[in-house]
């Protein structure tokens, strides 16, 4: 009578370790889809699909999650260095600014003097 039960937890298992398999190995789905029309080529899609997981995605050099800027926070990263760099070139431009103005001040006293001596 509790045939059905074992049937079941084999059944349970057997999806486990394909899905095992699959993300551990890898598994590549591809192919074409073309669509003609009297021997004149309309439209062509391919399709390329790589089920893994993220360590064997890594191992095999599909990582462009790392580089993109949009996928998993990698923009406040970028900002937040970007910003930091924006930042630092201000404060620099202000000190020489600074620098500027503080160098140029006494000439121009001196030239208002000599005008008013004259």
């Amino acid at each position: 009578m509790r045939t059905d039960l074992g049937f079941e937890r084999q059944r349970g298992t057997g999806l486990v370790d394909v899905l095992d398999r699959v993300l551990d190995k890898g598994l590549l789905v591809a192919g074409d889809i073309r669509v003609s029309l009297a021997e004149v080529e309309l439209l062509t899609i391919r399709i390329r699909l790589v089920v893994c997981s993220i360590d064997k995605a890594q191992e095999i050099g599909l990582d462009w999650w790392k580089n993109d800027r949009y996928f998993g926070g990698g923009v406040g990263r970028d900002l937040q260095v970007d910003n930091e760099g924006l930042r630092r070139q201000v404060r620099d431009l202000q000190r020489q600014v600074t620098a500027l103005s503080a160098a140029r001040r006494p000439s121009t006293a001196r030239r208002s003097l000599k005008r008013k001596t004259r």
